[in-house]
């Protein structure tokens, strides 16, 4: 079985987020798919398998649990399908979260995937249901919402979420997959429109260096902040990743580059 890793979101080598990309031969069971993420030990890797309506199966899975949704897998796996040869323009991928799609574009690789946006939350509710925030972060949230996936906390100011230095053993507690922190952009810092960080320990991943999946919220949140469609949205890690998102109704389109770093074989 052929094996790549790809930097997605990103427009050069080590940067971006790396995936592992596998390409099935044959059907694989879900334990064999998740002892093969725990030895790629990366965020995501995703298992790809030709379909006979010309779409493909695609599953994600980070070094602790199979996943519902991942944006720079999905995009990684696109980017390996067009080097090797596929001629659509855009694929398809039947996946936990329904069809999912990838286009490419100039930007790089357009990934068309449902919105999520986050009910925002009360301070009591939060204090009940998430104890410790503002200790666990180490500072005071402005605002705090929830979607199907994630808690979404707003601080004050970009310098703010790029100090982040938050406890893992509380948000690992938490009955969610993660956390993604996040603040409007600083035109003499990042220069994106909004930035963020994401943590999801519960998952085995302490920190994701960039997250499509998260961009899902962020996207509509800052969208109705800042009254536009279109925003350019930057995850201050450190590896660090640029996503340009435009919200679409129920759907959320996020574009970002692509590079494969290693192609080989998986033996067993």
């Amino acid at each position: 079985m052929r094996l790549f890793q790809v930097d997605a979101f990103t427009e050069s080598a080590y940067g971006g987020n790396p995936a592992a990309v596998c390409l099935l031969e044959q059907d694989r069971d879900g334990q064999w798919m998740q002892r093969v993420g725990a030895e790629m030990n990366l965020a995501e890797t995703a298992f790809v398998r030709d379909r006979p309506d010309g779409a493909y199966d695609l599953r994600w899975f980070t070094p602790a649990v199979e996943v519902d949704l991942c944006g720079h897998a999905t995009l990684a796996a696109a980017h390996v399908l067009w080097e090797l040869g596929a001629t659509d323009a855009v694929l398809g991928f039947e996946t936990r979260s329904g069809r999912l799609t990838a286009r490419r574009t100039a930007a790089g690789v357009e990934l068309d995937f449902p919105a999520e946006p986050a009910v925002p939350l009360d301070q009591e509710t939060v204090a009940a249901e998430y104890p410790g925030l503002a200790g666990a972060l180490g500072a005071e949230p402005v605002r705090v919402g929830r979607n199907r996936f994630d808690l979404l906390v707003e601080l004050a100011d970009e310098a703010a979420v790029r100090a982040l230095t938050p406890d893992l053993a509380v948000l690992r507690h938490y009955p969610l997959r993660g956390v993604i922190v996040t603040a409007v952009g600083d035109p003499a810092g990042s220069g994106a429109d909004f930035v963020s960080r994401f943590s999801a320990p519960r998952y085995g991943v302490d920190e994701d260096p960039v997250t499509g999946s998260a961009h899902c919220c962020l996207a509509p949140y800052w969208s109705e902040r800042l009254g536009r469609a279109e925003l350019t949205g930057y995850q201050a890690s450190p590896r660090g990743g640029r996503v340009l998102t435009r919200v679409a109704g129920e759907r959320v389109l996020l574009t970002g580059g692509a590079v494969t770093l290693l192609r080989g074989e998986l033996m067993h």
